[in-house]
């Protein structure tokens, strides 16, 4: 029996091409989601150019029939656009709400026999669906499973031995296919013993290679732990030219990402500049909304920023403030909106709290880079302001889903809060 799947407008805002991906089904979207999308088609950000997207793509469909009594899709499948249903029946149900419309939609074609799905990344939407009968989900292409996701590293059991011929070598064969593309490995003594060594697995030669162990600090920041040894070590390494961290706050990610940004592009001069950036929720908001000069505004997205860079130029007894390396054009603070349809070359790209942009959104930012151009994602998935992400369907595990086993992608995830003892105590008890 063909499924009947009813889309949301939130689904199709998220994702323009959300009609084309439910097979050889039939996909309705009732004509409040039409008016929704005409209010939203106004916008300048993700939300607008999607739905612009998703009304030039029904207006292509027309051609092939008429979408009020469905035309067919190039999957197999059928769409079609359903008016106003009668509320008999649903007296509880507020007819005047817009979302409540949309649902009746749903449930009137499950009360003629069919096997209705109503698709929303609206939680309270769905609760009111599963209320009311009828089978409610979240849109699940794109999602990852966030408690498998991809950790960058594994340990794995050998000799003292061989471990001591690890740090001989720098070199330690191995031949496992479960490995990707600069996965770290910890080699732990299979004896209980207290011998460890973390390498990288090159899959090329497949052989993991020792970690560098003499880089001492990074303007003036040291590794706490392996986990922030590895973000440093694939921070550092210009052959890896994404990398992705991802760690609860105080866990050093964007203050690793800062300090290895400023070694390569001031120390080394790897890089132009340095250029820094975090999303406002929506991506594409205007900064207009915030008072004051472009600088003025940027000020006040980017205060976290400023407030770790400082903290670097401090414990490095640096002699400049932020705004000098801004003068000296070594750094640059930008709104993430004006990254779109740029090509950015030759520079140290930090892009911070990618966990609310969208998978469609990263793809955006990640194909801004050019030649020469390395490009640091990070973010906490556990911590999104968008009402229409979660953990599992974010833009940032995504990018760490997709791209593993990438020869140019590194990742790691932080677990160890390294702030200071109020905010480990914090992020354990609160």
């Amino acid at each position: 029996m063909r499924k009947i799947f009813v889309l949301d407008t939130n689904v199709i805002i998220h994702n323009a091409d959300a009609i084309n991906v439910f097979a050889d089904n039939e996909v309705v979207i009732p004509i409040d989601v039409i008016e929704e999308l005409d209010i939203f088609k106004k916008d300048s950000d993700e939300k607008g150019r999607n739905a612009r997207s998703a009304i030039r793509m029904l207006d292509d469909l027309r051609e092939r029939g008429k979408l009020g009594e469905g035309v067919p899709l190039e999957n197999g499948g059928k769409l079609r656009i359903v008016m106003h249903v009668d509320s008999k029946g649903l007296l509880n149900v507020a007819p005047h709400e817009r979302d409540n419309r949309i649902l009746m939609v749903a449930y009137d074609l499950q009360q003629k026999g069919n096997q209705v799905i109503f698709v929303s990344k609206d939680i309270n939407a769905r609760v009111k669906a599963d209320a009311l009968g009828i089978k409610a989900v979240d849109f699940e292409k794109q999602k990852v499973d966030i408690e498998s996701l991809y950790s960058g590293w594994k340990e794995i059991e050998v000799s003292s031995r061989e471990i001591a011929n690890f740090y001989e070598k720098k070199f330690f064969a191995i031949n496992q296919n479960n490995l990707f593309p600069n996965q770290y490995v910890l080699l732990k003594d299979s004896s209980a013993g207290k011998h460890s060594a973390m390498g990288r697995y090159d899959a090329k030669q497949k052989r993991v290679v020792l970690l560098k162990s003499d880089q001492g600090d990074v303007w003036g920041i040291k590794p706490r732990n392996k986990e922030q040894a590895i973000a440093l070590d694939l921070l550092l390494d210009d052959s890896i030219k994404l990398v992705t961290l991802v760690g609860a706050a105080g866990t050093g990610k964007t203050l690793l990402a800062l300090a290895a940004g400023l070694k390569k592009t001031v120390d080394e001069h790897g890089y132009k500049r340095m250029l820094v950036s975090r999303p406002v929720i929506p991506m594409g908001r205007d900064i207009g909304y915030l008072p004051g000069t472009k600088e003025e505004k940027l000020v006040n997205w980017m205060q976290p920023i400023y407030d770790n860079l400082e903290y670097i130029l401090t414990i490095r007894k640096r002699k400049e403030h932020v705004e000098d390396l801004i003068d000296c054009d070594l750094l640059q603070l930008e709104a993430l909106t004006y990254m779109r349809g740029r090509s950015i070359p030759n520079q140290f790209i930090i892009i911070d709290e990618v966990q609310n942009l969208t998978p469609h959104e990263i793809k955006t930012v990640v194909s801004r880079a050019g030649n020469n151009t390395k490009m640091v994602l990070t973010g906490d998935p556990y911590q999104i302001d968008s009402p229409y992400l979660d953990s599992s369907s974010n833009g940032l595990s995504y990018a760490v889903e997709r791209m593993k086993g990438q020869e140019m992608f590194g990742h790691v995830t932080l677990t160890k809060n390294e702030r200071s003892g109020l905010a480990s105590l914090a992020a354990e008890l609160l």
